[in-house]
Order: C-alpha cells, then sequence, then structure tokens
C-alpha cells in the first residue's frame, strides 16, 4: 500500500477542479505538495487556503518540456526531494465535433491533454526509479476515454490515449515498485468549461468564436458536478488499492455495461482462414503474457 506521508506530490492543473482536491487531500496525508498550475492567479488563491502546510506553488505549461523540466529541478531544490507521486491531471477542452476543429484546436488539446501527461512521465518518472523508492503516477482520463459522443471529438481522442498509456505503463513500471491509476471521473465542479480563457495566443488560428451562451450553460452543469474533496478522497483511496482504473462516480456503470456489451456484440463467427491455427498459437502466449503483467501490476505495490 502505497504511504503518502513526507512524499513529494506534483499536481498538475492542480489549483482547481479534481487537482485542489487532491492538493488539500495529499497534505491532509502528510505529503509535500506541488500545486502546478498555468493560472498564476489562481495558484495564489489557492495557496492563501493552506496556511502551515509543506505547499509551493509553481506556474508551468505542461505541454511544454523545457517548463515541465525547469519546474521539477525547482522542486527538488526547494523540498530537497524528488517527485515520487505524480498526478498529471490538467487537462483542457473544445466542445465542438472534430469536423468543426481546426489543427491549431488539435495542437493546442493534444498538448495539454496528451503531451501533459506525457512530459509528466517523461520528466518525473526517471527520477522515481533512480530514487529506488518506489512511486505512484495517476493520469486523470474521463469517461470521455470509454464513451465517445460526437462532441468533443479532440478531448475524446486525448482521453483514450491517455487511458492507453496508462495501462502500459502500468505494467512497464510495476516491477520498478511504482503504481499507476487512470482516473475516469464524470462531471466535476470545475472550470474546463472556460479553457478558452488560458488558450495561448499562437493556436488560436482559425478558432471559433467563443459562445457566450453556451460557457454559462455549460457552467450551469459543472456547478452540479462532483466536489473536488470528494473524488480527491476516492482517487487516494484507489490508489491504496492500487486500481488500474479509478471510477470515482457509480453514476455510468450500467451505460458502460451496455457498452461494451455493443462492442462484443460486433465480432462476427466469420470461417477459419489460412493460418488461423497458427496465430491462435501465438495469441494464446500474448494472451498469457498479458494476463501475468496484470496480475504482478495488482499484486505490486
Amino acid at each position: 500500500m502505497i504511504d503518502f506521508k513526507g512524499r513529494v506530490a506534483f499536481v498538475t492543473g492542480g489549483a482547481n477542479g479534481v487537482g485542489i482536491g487532491l492538493v488539500r487531500a495529499l497534505a491532509n496525508e502528510g505529503a509535500k505538495v506541488v500545486i502546478a498550475d498555468i493560472r498564476e492567479d489562481h495558484i495564489e488563491r489557492a495557496l492563501e487556503t493552506l496556511d502551515n502546510r509543506e505547499v509551493m506553488g509553481v506556474k508551468v505549461d505542461v505541454s511544454s518540456r523545457d517548463a515541465m523540466a525547469e519546474a521539477r529541478d525547482k522542486v527538488e531544490a526547494e523540498f530537497g526531494a524528488p517527485v515520487t507521486l505524480l498526478f498529471n491531471n490538467a487537462g483542457v477542452n473544445l466542445f465542438q465535433t472534430i469536423e468543426d476543429s481546426s489543427y491549431s484546436d488539435w495542437d493546442w488539446l493534444m498538448g495539454v491533454n496528451l503531451h501533459g501527461p506525457i512530459n509528466g512521465v517523461m520528466t518525473f518518472v526517471p527520477r522515481m526509479i533512480e530514487h529506488g523508492q518506489g512511486g505512484y503516477v495517476v493520469n486523470t482520463a474521463s469517461m470521455a476515454a470509454w464513451l465517445a459522443a460526437g462532441s468533443p471529438g479532440i478531448y475524446n481522442t486525448t482521453k483514450f490515449a491517455v487511458r492507453g498509456m496508462s495501462e502500459s505503463l502500468r505494467y512497464s513500471l510495476a516491477p520498478k515498485g511504482i503504481g499507476v491509476s487512470c482516473v475516469c471521473p464524470g462531471l466535476v465542479k470545475s472550470y474546463i468549461y472556460a479553457s478558452d480563457d488560458i488558450r495561448p495566443r499562437d493556436l488560436m488560428a482559425d478558432a471559433k468564436p467563443i459562445n457566450t451562451e453556451n460557457v454559462e450553460r455549460l457552467a450551469g452543469l459543472h456547478e452540479v458536478g462532483m466536489e473536488p474533496d470528494v473524488i480527491a478522497e476516492r482517487i487516494l483511496q484507489g490508489m491504496r488499492e492500487n486500481q488500474a482504473y479509478i471510477f470515482p462516480m457509480p453514476d455510468h456503470k450500467d451505460e458502460l455495461e451496455q457498452y461494451f456489451g455493443e462492442v462484443l456484440g460486433d465480432y462476427r463467427d466469420y470461417p477459419e482462414d489460412p493460418g488461423y491455427h497458427e496465430r491462435l498459437k501465438i495469441e494464446a502466449m500474448r494472451r498469457q503474457g498479458y494476463e501475468a503483467a496484470r496480475a504482478a501490476a495488482t499484486k505490486a505495490i
């Protein structure tokens, strides 16, 4: 079971939403916590609510490898230890379809939602391994990593990718004593509906005008989202249990079960083709290895 006390935790998107809930929960567990966020004013407000805690704020653009490396070095200098609890949580969204999107839309969302977690892993995990004291990586995906409607198309794409990365990483890091979980929340009380506020100017080409009415509607929906402190406690519990997937909300279980049934329903009983039996032997070996990797990852931490 992972012990949070005394460890250094790096939480991207840490100044609001799921992130600030994680910051508070980790601080309560005795961790040294870094609020990593692109909104400097939000970081300052968050720090004001966390008096007498070992918490520091770092302004960082997660899509930048150099910025993440600079943040890592600053954190290690401040706390005198490497990050061993990594929360790749920062995310942005555009509530539109793929065909209505531009290349700059893709570059922005891919930069934050996918390259952000990649940069987090590549920046911090080698130091975790070198430190030799184990650790944990939590990647925030979404139920949109499983249930993809037409909109938001790019967001769905990035979250599916984060899910795949998380599962692969879980198996490769387990032998090194590092756990990996993928968090799949639904509606959370956050400011993701206002992502346009932090969109870089150099990624505005062909961007659609902001639909203020839609933003106001989404703001109302997010007001009834799950409280950050509730979801954070469920994430920490999932880490203690070393869950591959942390579903903090029961809202989608029946829908997901139905979806899996529809996926399996797309299989067909085709006639045997040349090479069929040889492929079965190869697949049997692959399946055995995959089952062993899942079992080892579950027991490792």
